[in-house]
């Protein structure tokens, strides 16, 4: 049964949205709300027919009667925006992830899935949530708010005979099915594949026919940027490893940029690895988010304090905050400054500091864990990093990388360094053409200013977000000799990092209690905790032990590090059997009342099997298949007939539209021996999957990881590859 409801005004508001569209009367259309972060512009250049089609398109969900008023604004919003979203029934309720009890459903699997669509569009989670973005610049969850009223309707109505099927955000219906079946289908963005450009896909998503779902964003299992921190911490602790020979990374410095959606862990992330993190970011708004939740301990405007921050460690770090504190605050303007405080300020800055300054010592010594966002260009960043090696001859940073929205770099996903953020908003929507040829001339200076100073020692990654694709065809110098066509002058994170860890099996498995109760979260912590302590005292391999290590680590740090943002949710890299175990032992918890609710269990796209990414996921695949997307369908139609609550399906997601096609699930645990047999057989698949692909492909750790899989369950049988031992036949048989 469900917990009783906690709030009878929160049970009010949650069955009103639940009775479908709202049309009379009409409610007001209070357009964009000030004070949120809104996404940008959009510039689908239709042409005349198109506009009516995109207005007609519209209006389909509306009755005859009120067509007429509708058409108006839509048509402004279509000429403001480039997209008609629907401001007039974007709900008047606090939009979050409410306890599963309170959802007015008739079946526990549609309740979870309300809560996750909440969870969604919670503006502490959701990048620009009236547009109804989740992460990543253009993530939809739905493609207007006449999609989402309902869409709660269905799930309201559901029962555990009916699927609801959503084809790119708009719910075509509920369809009879056996009770087995998944409860929910989405896809989105299945374009045809000649026509599954970026300036169709603008025009797609204008006439509302086709969305981008990114990844978690369209299958409703986005967790917050702790989705992505984790990942991040074991990216760079990974890095570390490799690049650096380095166990510890106290006083490594790693510089990167992006404090939005999904790119915001990595302020947490650096402190949760023990190095100094400096993060840019143009948008001011996304920097005192992430300095609010806590995630980022230091904001600078100033490039010489963000230098000297890498350079030095104050005498009292304490008393020259307080200092600086007085003077600089990065909620004012400097026009709200007083001129006697700028004076008293410049003091300060240029003759204390120095002072300070004498008496200090490296930070790099000291082993500072610090988090520092920089609100400017990362290119600028980027620059003075080169000018201090340049006159001092001190390399500065470590490690590097980038986060920016580079999958969408025409659309503000990136901002050239040549204009202010505001600035550069305003010609993207005037002069898009102009903008476009900005961006990639900025592309090709902050390339040109990480080649400086990775042929000095530092180690650069591409972190999956098509930023070096994007600077190649821009035309910077990121060629390499020799290589294929997913292969650059540097790495992607997966091809160095994580490739060798999706194929042990090892990817972002996460779980969601919907109790909302933090006391249940800690429960699954321990149970998760102790599953991987326990596989280790029974044996596993050196490579296999790492990661286990890694992750107790992690669940031990997450507590204290509060990164919980939106629903109670815990990430956790895990392995095939580390999965189906937590997955058991949780179940087993809710069935003897230990766990006060259900338990939704998904994943990243990102992950073994999930994704099929020539420029990501797959890019450490050499036997020619990485643009194949084999892998990621078949596992959206195995997970669906092995037991999961829902399955998804996308085209495009982290490297942007036509690069990718990628697939989740949900999987609800109530504590029924169903749910647990569900499980087993689901999240078994949902990995071997990807591993047997990437054993197939010849990698050395997913040959292992597989036989070991075969072994452990007599049922799976694999073909496995044989070696050519011999590369001389090949020569010889070629040139015969």
């Amino acid at each position: 049964a469900f917990p009783p409801p906690i709030s009878s005004a929160a049970m009010t508001s949650l069955k009103e949205i639940c009775r479908g569209l709202p049309l009379n009367p009409l409610p007001e259309n209070k357009g964009r709300r000030k004070g949120i972060p809104h996404a940008p512009v959009r510039t689908p250049n239709l042409t005349a027919q198109e506009k009516k089609l995109a207005l007609h398109n519209a209006l389909r969900y509306f009755p005859p009667e009120i067509q007429k008023k509708l058409a108006l604004e839509f048509a402004e919003e279509l000429r403001l925006y480039g997209h008609i979203y629907m401001y007039r029934f974007c709900p008047d309720i606090e939009m979050r992830a409410y306890p599963i009890g309170e959802y007015p459903c008739k079946t526990k699997s549609a309740a979870a899935i309300m809560l996750m669509i909440m969870n969604n569009l919670d503006p502490s989670v959701a990048q620009f949530p009236q547009e109804l973005v989740t992460y990543g610049g253009n993530g939809q969850v739905f493609s207007n708010w006449a999609q989402f009223w309902l869409v709660m309707h269905y799930l309201s109505e559901m029962t555990e005979e009916q699927t609801l099927v959503m084809y790119s955000g708009h719910p075509l219906g509920l369809f009879p099915s056996p009770q087995r079946a998944p409860r929910l289908i989405i896809t989105n963005g299945m374009v045809i594949p000649n026509y599954s450009s970026r300036d169709e896909y603008e025009k797609m998503f204008a006439l509302g026919v086709t969305m981008y779902g990114q990844m978690t964003a369209g299958s409703y299992c986005y967790i917050g940027p702790q989705g992505i921190v984790h990942g991040t911490v074991l990216t760079v602790l990974n890095a570390g490893r490799r690049y650096l020979k380095a166990e510890d990374l106290s006083g490594k410095v790693f510089v990167t940029s992006g404090l939005g959606g999904m790119s915001g862990a990595q302020a947490k992330a650096a402190v949760i690895a023990g190095c100094v993190g400096v993060i840019a970011e143009v948008d001011e708004a996304a920097l005192l988010k992430r300095h609010k939740q806590g995630w980022l301990m230091e904001i600078s405007n100033n490039l010489d304090h963000c230098i000297a921050r890498l350079r030095y460690d104050f005498i009292t770090q304490a008393s020259w905050n307080s200092v600086i504190n007085n003077y600089v605050n990065v909620e004012r303007s400097v026009s709200e400054i007083s001129v006697e405080n700028s004076i008293q300020a410049f003091v300060v800055v240029h003759f204390l500091q120095p002072v300070f300054l004498l008496f200090s010592r490296e930070a790099r010594k000291n082993k500072i864990a610090l988090s520092l966002g920089y609100h400017g260009n990362v290119v600028d960043l980027w620059e003075r990093l080169v000018q201090e090696l340049d006159t001092t001859g001190e390399l500065l940073v470590d490690l590097g990388s980038d986060q920016t929205s580079c999958h969408n770099p025409f659309s503000g996903g990136y901002y050239p360094v040549q204009l202010g953020f505001e600035e550069g908003k305003q010609l993207l929507s005037s002069n898009p053409g102009k903008f476009r040829t900005l961006v990639q001339e900025s592309l090709k200076r902050q390339v040109a200013a990480i080649n400086k100073l990775a042929d000095k020692g530092m180690f650069f990654w591409d972190y999956g977000n098509a930023f070096l694709l994007e600077a190649q065809r821009a035309g910077a110098d990121v060629a390499k000799k020799g290589a294929n066509k997913t292969e650059f002058r540097y790495p992607s994170y997966v091809q160095h990092i994580m490739g060798d860890i999706f194929s042990l099996g090892f990817g972002p498995f996460r779980w969601v209690c919907t109790s909302g109760d933090p006391q249940d979260l800690a429960t699954t912590d321990s149970i998760a905790m102790s599953v991987l302590e326990d596989s280790i005292r029974q044996g596993v391999s050196t490579s296999v032990k790492q990661q286990y290590h890694d992750n107790i680590r992690w669940i031990r740090e997450a507590g204290r590090h509060s990164l919980v943002v939106g629903s109670q949710a815990r990430i956790l890299y895990s392995d095939q059997k580390g999965r189906v175990s937590i997955a058991v032992a949780i179940n087993r918890a809710i069935s003897e009342g230990k766990i006060k609710a259900p338990v939704v269990l998904s994943r990243d796209h990102h992950d073994v099997s999930g994704t099929d990414s020539p420029f990501r996921e797959t890019s450490n695949i050499y036997d020619g298949s990485a643009f194949c997307a084999d892998m990621a369908v078949q596992n959206f139609v195995g997970d669906s007939f092995r037991g999961a609550t829902w399955v998804a399906l996308h085209n495009g997601g982290g490297v942007g539209w036509g690069e990718v096609i990628n697939g989740g699930f949900g999987l609800v645990l109530d504590g029924s021996k169903e749910a647990e047999e569900r499980a087993k057989m689901m999240l078994s698949w949902d990995v071997s999957n990807g591993v047997a692909r990437r054993c197939w492909s010849g990698n050395a750790f997913a040959y292992e990881t597989i036989c070991q899989a075969m072994k452990d369950n007599g049922t799976l049988r694999v073909t496995l590859p044989h070696k050519v031992l011999d590369e001389n036949i090949l020569e010889q048989a070629v040139k015969h």
